[in-house]
C-alpha cells in the first residue's frame, strides 16, 4: 500500500519540505509539506520532480575498479582494501599535503563532511575543497574581519524590513532565502515597502521591483563605493550607530572622499539622480541587503561584499532587527580559519589561504599539475561533480588523469566518476539518514534531519560509512572495547560516560569521534549519521542549549542545572582529555538529558522544527571583533580601493576585439538544478538550456531565436541554443550551469564551465569571475 512520508528536498539550499508516496519501493508523488515550519507548503517544480534525482539508470549499485578495458564491479572488502593501500602509500611517501578531500554533502546531505573532515585530518591534511569556497568565501572572509568570525555571515531579515536591497540576485528563480518567490511577491504588493535590485539584466524578481538599476556588468565595486560617497557627503550616515557599534570610521572615510561620483556612474550606466534617489531611501527606511552570485562571482568580488558591509555599517542596518542579522546555527558549515594564523595552510603553487576552511577549487588543477614537491596526488571526491560544477573543466580533465589516486563516492556514473580510479556507491539523501545546516533564518534555528524512504538497490552505503570503513583499515581508529560496543546497545548515558573514561586513557580517540560513533552507536542506531547526530546534541554548545529553552524544548530541572554546572559539556570533554582526570559526573546527567531531549524532538518531528530560537534583542553580542564592535576597516582592502576608479575601470572594462560580448557563466532557472537531475526527462518539453541574447546584438551577427550557436571564450568553446530575449542586457549574454550531462551516453544542453577559466578569479578568495566572461557568439 502506498504510503506519505515526510522530507526535504536536496537539490537546493532551501531544502524546503516534502511529503512522498512510495509505491513499489519508487516515489510516485511528491508534494509540498505544508506542517514544515520553514517552507509552510511551498516548494517549487525542482523538488516537485525530485524523484528524477532518485531514480534514474545511472545510478551506481556497486564498487567499480577502473582497467585498461573500462569498469569492473569489485567487493567492498576489495575496494576497501585497495584503496587503503594505496592512499596510504602516497601519503608515506609524499607527505600529507598530498592528500586532499573535495566534498562536504553539497546541497542535502551534511553529516557526510564530518567523516570526510576526520579522515583529512588524521591524515595530517588541510586540504578541504567545497563549492562553499567557489562561491562564498569572499564575502564570509569580509564578514570574519568585520564581526570577527568568518562563520558569523549575515543575513536579510526582511521580515522586519520596509526596504529589500537584491544585489545580483534573481531569488524568484534561485531562491537563496526560504519561499523567496512569495516573499519577494509580497514585498513586491505592499504599497509600505520598498523592492530594489541591482541587476545588469532584467531577471523576473527585476520585474517585481520597485526600482531597477541596470548596473553595466563588472561595476558593482565601483557603483557601491559612489552610492556610500553620496550617503556621507549628504549627511545621511547613522552617527549614532557609527559611535556605538563600530571602529574604523575615520580610517575608511578618506575611501569615500573627493570621489567623482557623475564619472563613477557614467561608467557603471546608471542615471546619476536614480542612484542618489536610492541612497535618500538606505539614509531614512529600515533596510536589508540580500547580495548573491552576482556579488560574489563577479569583478571585485571581495572587496566589493566588504563595500556591502560598510553601507550597511554606515547606515545602522547591521546586527539589527530588519537589517542584516547574524543568524543563529545549529551547526556552522565552515570553520573560522584566519588567513593570518600561520598554523592554516596556502596551497603550495598558487599560494591561496584557506578560508572558512576550504581551499578554492579553482587553484585545484594547478596544485596537482604543479612541479612542487608537496603537488596534491591523491583525492576523494564525494558528492561532487567538479567536472560539470567548477571553473574550467578542459584544466580539471587533465589534472585528473594526472592524479595516483582518484576515488569518487556517488550516486551515479557522473563525468568525474569516468575518470576514477575507484567509483563507490553512495546512497541517496532519501535512502538514508541526513540533514543540512543551512542558516537563513532569523531568529528561529531550523533543522531537519531526513529519514530513508527508500529501499536501496544494489550495495550502496552511507558516505561516512565508507569513509569509516577506509580510516578503519587504513589503521586511524583506535581499538575498541566489547564494552562499548554492549553499552551503545543498551544505555546512551552510560555509552557516554564509559566513552568519556576511555578518552582519559586515549586522548587520540576524540579525533576519530565520527568514526567512533559510527561504528558503535551507529550499528545500534542503523546509521553513523543518527549517531553523528546524536553525538552533536549532546556536546551542544551552551548557546545552542539556550537557544532550545527560549525555543520552548525543555527539561525538568535544566535551569537549576545551569546554574549549578556552568561548565559546557564541550570544555569538560576536552579538560578531561588534557589532564587525563576522573569523569566529571556532577552537572553531566543533566546535559545528557537535555541532549536527548534534543535528539527525541528532532526524532519526532520528520516534518523538521525550530530547534532554537535567538534572541532578537541582542545581535549585536555576536560580534567578536577584540573590540566588540564591528571593525569597519580592513588593512588589505586599502590599496585595492585606491586602485578603484572611473578612469581605471573604464580602460579595464574596455571590450576585447576578439571577445566583444560579456558572457554571465551561470544562470538560476527553472529547468536546471543539482547536476545529479541526469535524467532530461524531467524538462520534457522545455527549452531547458540555452543562451540569452539581446535582439540588439543578434541582428548584427544575423542569428535568429531557436538557432544553434557556438560561444568562443579564451577557455573553449561550447555550442548551444539560442534564445533572443529582452531579459538581456545589450552587450550581455547569459547560459545557465548544470548541463552538458552524460546521461546513458546521450549529452544534454551545453558545458558553461568549458568556457571558464579557472585562473579567472578574485585575488583574495579565489573565487571564479563567472559574470564576467568575455565572450564572442557565432553560428554554429
Amino acid at each position: 500500500m502506498a504510503q506519505w512520508h515526510k522530507t526535504g528536498c536536496v537539490l537546493c539550499a532551501q531544502n524546503c519540505g516534502l511529503e512522498v508516496q512510495v509505491a513499489g519501493n519508487r516515489m510516485a508523488k511528491v508534494r509540498p509539506d505544508k506542517s514544515n515550519p520553514r517552507s509552510r507548503g511551498y516548494a517549487c517544480r525542482k523538488g516537485l520532480n525530485v524523484g528524477y534525482h532518485q531514480h534514474h539508470a545511472d545510478r551506481l549499485t556497486h564498487p567499480l575498479k577502473r582497467t585498461d578495458a573500462g569498469f569492473d564491479r569489485i567487493s567492498w572488502d576489495q575496494a576497501i582494501a585497495e584503496i587503503a593501500e594505496k592512499l596510504g602509500r602516497v601519503v608515506e611517501e609524499h607527505g600529507p599535503r598530498s592528500y586532499a578531500y573535495m566534498g562536504g554533502g553539497g546541497q542535502g546531505c551534511h553529516f557526510e563532511a564530518a567523516f570526510g573532515r576526520t579522515l583529512m585530518k588524521l591524515l595530517g591534511s588541510q586540504y578541504h575543497y567545497n563549492a562553499v569556497a567557489q562561491e562564498l568565501t569572499g564575502a564570509f572572509w569580509a564578514c570574519g574581519r568585520h564581526t570577527g568570525r568568518q562563520t558569523d555571515f549575515h543575513i536579510p531579515d526582511e521580515q522586519r524590513a520596509d526596504m529589500l536591497l537584491a544585489v545580483g540576485w534573481n531569488g524568484v528563480e534561485s531562491h537563496q532565502m526560504p519561499r523567496a518567490p512569495l516573499v519577494l511577491k509580497a514585498f513586491s504588493k505592499d504599497s509600505d515597502k520598498l523592492l530594489v535590485v541591482i541587476d545588469p539584466r532584467r531577471s523576473r524578481t527585476a520585474d517585481l521591483a520597485d526600482i531597477h538599476l541596470s548596473v553595466r556588468p563588472g561595476t558593482d565595486a565601483l557603483l557601491v563605493r559612489a552610492m556610500i560617497a553620496i550617503i556621507l557627503e549628504n549627511g545621511w550616515e547613522d552617527r549614532a550607530y557609527i559611535d556605538q557599534y563600530t571602529t574604523g570610521f575615520a580610517q575608511i572615510r578618506p575611501w569615500f572622499e573627493n570621489v567623482d561620483v557623475s564619472h563613477c556612474l557614467a561608467v557603471c550606466g546608471l542615471d546619476v539622480q536614480a542612484v542618489v534617489d536610492l541612497c535618500r531611501e538606505l539614509g531614512r527606511r529600515r533596510w536589508c541587503l540580500h547580495t548573491d552570485l552576482g556579488v560574489y562571482m563577479n569583478r571585485h568580488s571581495t572587496l566589493t561584499s566588504c563595500l556591502y558591509n560598510l553601507l550597511l555599517a554606515v547606515c545602522g542596518r547591521l546586527c539589527v532587527p530588519g537589517g542584516n542579522v547574524i543568524p543563529g546555527k545549529f551547526m556552522p558549515i565552515g570553520s573560522h580559519t584566519d588567513e593570518r594564523d600561520p598554523k592554516h595552510w596556502r596551497t603550495v603553487s598558487t599560494d591561496f589561504p584557506i578560508l572558512m576552511g576550504y581551499s578554492p577549487p579553482n587553484v585545484l588543477p594547478e596544485e596537482i599539475l604543479g612541479d612542487h614537491p608537496d603537488r596534491i596526488r591523491s583525492l576523494i571526491v564525494c558528492a561532487s561533480n567538479p567536472l560539470r560544477s567548477y571553473a574550467d573543466t578542459t584544466a580539471y580533465e587533465k589534472a585528473f588523469n594526472r592524479l595516483d589516486l582518484l576515488v569518487t563516492i556517488e550516486l551515479a556514473m557522473t563525468e568525474t566518476a569516468r575518470l576514477s580510479h575507484y567509483v563507490l556507491p553512495a546512497r541517496s539523501g532519501y535512502e538514508s539518514w541526513d540533514g543540512t545546516f543551512f542558516t537563513w533564518t532569523w531568529p528561529e534555528v531550523y533543522f531537519q534531519m531526513r529519514r530513508p524512504l527508500i529501499e536501496p538497490e544494489g550495495e550502496p552505503l552511507e558516505c561516512g560509512e565508507i569513509f569509516t570503513r577506509i580510516a578503519d583499515a587504513m589503521g586511524l581508529i583506535p581499538t575498541l572495547p566489547e564494552a562499548l560496543y554492549q553499552l551503545a546497545q543498551k544505555d546512551r548515558f552510560a555509552f557516554a560516560v564509559e566513552l568519556m573514561t576511555l578518552a582519559r586513557s586515549n586522548p587520540g580517540l576524540m579525533n576519530a569521534i565520527p568514526f567512533v560513533l559510527s561504528k558503535t552507536l551507529g550499528q545500534e542506531l542503523g546509521s553513523g549519521n543518527l549517531a553523528a547526530l546524536w553525538g552533536l546534541l549532546f556536546t551542544a554548545p551552551e548557546k545552542l542549549r539556550k537557544d532550545a529553552l527560549r525555543a520552548g524544548l525543555t527539561v525538568e530541572g535544566w535551569g537549576e542545572s545551569i546554574r549549578s554546572a556552568p561548565d559546557k559539556l564541550p570544555t569538560i570533554l576536552k579538560s578531561m582529555v588534557r589532564n587525563r582526570s576522573a569523569v566529571p559526573l556532577a552537572g553531566l546527567h543533566p546535559r545528557a538529558a537535555f541532549g536527548e531531549k534534543l535528539f527525541q524532538a528532532v526524532m519526532d518531528h520528520p516534518e523538521g522544527l525550530w530547534l532554537g530560537k535567538s534572541d532578537a534583542a541582542a545581535n549585536m553580542a555576536s560580534i567578536r571583533t577584540p573590540s566588540g564592535r564591528i571593525d569597519l576597516f580592513i588593512p588589505e582592502m586599502d590599496a585595492w580601493m585606491a586602485d578603484l576608479s572611473p578612469e581605471k575601470e573604464t580602460a579595464a572594462l574596455a571590450p576585447d576585439p576578439d571577445f566583444p560580448l560579456i558572457l554571465m557563466a551561470g544562470r538560476h532557472v527553472r529547468t536546471n538544478a543539482n547536476t545529479l537531475m541526469r535524467n532530461p526527462e524531467w524538462n520534457r518539453g522545455r527549452r531547458a538550456c540555452t543562451l540569452a541574447m539581446h535582439a540588439d546584438d543578434a541582428a548584427p551577427l544575423k542569428l535568429a531565436d531557436g538557432q544553434q550557436v557556438t560561444v568562443v571564450t579564451a577557455a573553449g568553446r561550447e555550442t548551444i541554443e539560442l534564445e533572443v530575449s529582452s531579459r538581456a542586457r545589450v552587450g550581455h549574454v547569459v547560459m545557465p550551469h548544470g548541463f552538458g550531462l552524460d546521461y546513458q551516453g546521450r549529452v544534454t544542453g551545453a558545458n558553461v564551465n568549458r568556457l571558464t577559466q579557472n585562473t579567472h578569479r578574485d585575488p583574495l578568495a579565489g573565487t571564479p569571475l563567472h559574470r564576467y566572461v568575455p565572450c564572442r557568439v557565432e553560428a554554429a
